[in-house]
């Protein structure tokens, strides 16, 4: 049997790219993983490459799903982001930081939610 925790985030990643595909975004890689972790989406927005952080609740009982997005997460991300740029290499002008929070049925898109430090 399939966990429905990874059935929800599945769900929650499908429509952030659903969404972000929409907006005229173009996915490069979903879901890369190395040693450091896990980036959700990586998405051309232009010439800016952009890292996805998707969270996602059903309600809002706990808070919005944005909440989710502590210092540490974002530490996080920016590591793993360092690593994909190491590995992969793109070419780029610019890169960005895009939060998507999927609370219930309504998903809130935080462009340049954080910036990458030192």
């Amino acid at each position: 049997m399939s966990d429905p925790r990874k059935q929800r985030g599945d769900s929650a990643e499908d429509r952030a790219v659903a969404a972000l595909e929409r907006a005229g975004y173009r996915i490069v890689d979903r879901n890369y993983r190395c040693r450091v972790g896990e980036l959700d989406i990586v998405a051309r927005d232009g010439n800016t490459l952009v890292f996805v952080e998707v969270r996602s609740r059903s309600d809002a009982r706990h808070g919005s799903a944005l909440a989710n997005i502590t210092t540490r997460k974002q530490r996080q991300v920016a590591r793993v982001a360092k690593v994909y740029l190491h590995h992969r290499k793109p070419v780029f002008d610019t890169c960005r930081f895009d939060v998507i929070g999927i609370t219930g049925d309504e998903l809130t898109h935080i462009k340049s939610a954080f910036r990458l430090r030192g």
